[in-house]
């Protein structure tokens, strides 16, 4: 199977994609090693800092040659240079704030995922007439539950993924799965600035765990 139809099935699979960044290397890896041993498989560091790029270079390795099948991907890609950048550095797919033609460029001429965010169906028909197989709705907690439900027949081929707010409880994270989403992306709800500023990776790894049994059972 090629790794970008193995990256479609698996964040379903998984039912979320945690993201994060983080400035220090060492916290960076330990974070992605918390995740892991929660379970997850997939997962997005996110573009936002000059760090970014040195950080990802390191945890590439570090997945290499310690974490087994797990798919490392960058967020918050905003140009075709910069996705050639991460994809030069190692990365397994491509996530975007918005719908950037010049990534979806680069993405296919390497074969590679691209994950554009979208926040009206005008843009959704345009990722899709790109050729793009999943849709971040972004900002999720903007757009709601409710959006979802009212676009969802309109785009049967489409996987969604709400990033931006989606909440830690069960009311929050069923009311997207109801609506008819594959996955939930997760950031600082979930990678909190006072863990990752506390290096309390014990508990990051306990409530994605929880996070993970949340959505199997909604699932079930």
């Amino acid at each position: 199977m090629e790794k970008k139809e193995t990256i479609l099935s698996l964040i379903p699979q998984q039912g979320i994609l945690p993201l994060y960044f983080y400035k220090d290397t060492g916290v960076s890896i330990e974070v992605l090693k918390a995740l892991y041993s929660a379970g997850i498989r997939a997962v997005e560091y996110t573009n936002r800092g000059e760090a970014a790029l040195q950080n990802f270079k390191e945890m590439r390795k570090v997945c290499d040659s310690e974490l087994k099948g797990m798919y490392l991907g960058i967020g918050t890609i905003k140009n075709g240079e910069m996705a050639q950048t991460f994809i030069d550095a190692g990365t397994d797919y491509i996530i975007c704030p918005g719908l950037i033609e010049s990534v979806a460029a680069v993405a296919d001429k390497n074969r590679m995922l691209w994950v554009p965010g979208c926040m009206t169906p005008t843009e959704i028909i345009r990722a899709e007439t790109l050729g793009a197989r999943m849709i971040k709705l972004f900002p999720g907690n903007i757009l709601g539950p409710g959006f979802m439900s009212a676009i969802k027949e309109l785009f049967p081929g489409l996987s969604f993924m709400p990033t931006g707010g989606v909440e830690l409880d069960k009311d929050n994270i069923s009311a997207w799965f109801k609506a008819g989403v594959c996955a939930v992306g997760m950031g600082s709800k979930l990678i909190t600035k006072q863990l990752l500023e506390a290096k309390d990776y014990a508990q990051i790894t306990k409530d994605t765990e929880k996070v993970l049994a949340i959505i199997q059972s909604i699932k079930s």
